[in-house]
């Protein structure tokens, strides 16, 4: 396993244990791009996750080593639905 997917997994369960985490998604390109989406219950409980020290260290080893860019959106998501055909 390469350091990034370690630091992932290690980071996956770290924030699995922050309270007001609801789950995450997450999605990659074969080019190594994507997307992670992660759901909070409140603003508070996402403010406290971006200072978290462990997560901090993540992110500024993560932009020395890993990304070259990326972007945070916070969104309220008003309503969800979809359909199944089974």
């Amino acid at each position: 396993m390469n350091a990034y997917n370690e630091m992932s997994e290690k980071m996956l369960k770290l924030v699995a244990q922050q309270e007001g985490f609801l789950g995450h998604e997450s999605y990659r390109n074969q080019d190594g791009s994507g997307v992670t989406i992660s759901y909070w219950k409140t603003m508070e409980n996402i403010s406290n996750w971006k200072q978290n020290m462990e997560h901090f260290e993540a992110q500024r080893i993560g932009k020395e080593k890993w990304y070259a860019s990326y972007r945070v959106r916070i969104a309220k998501i008003e309503r969800d639905y979809g359909f199944e055909n089974k």
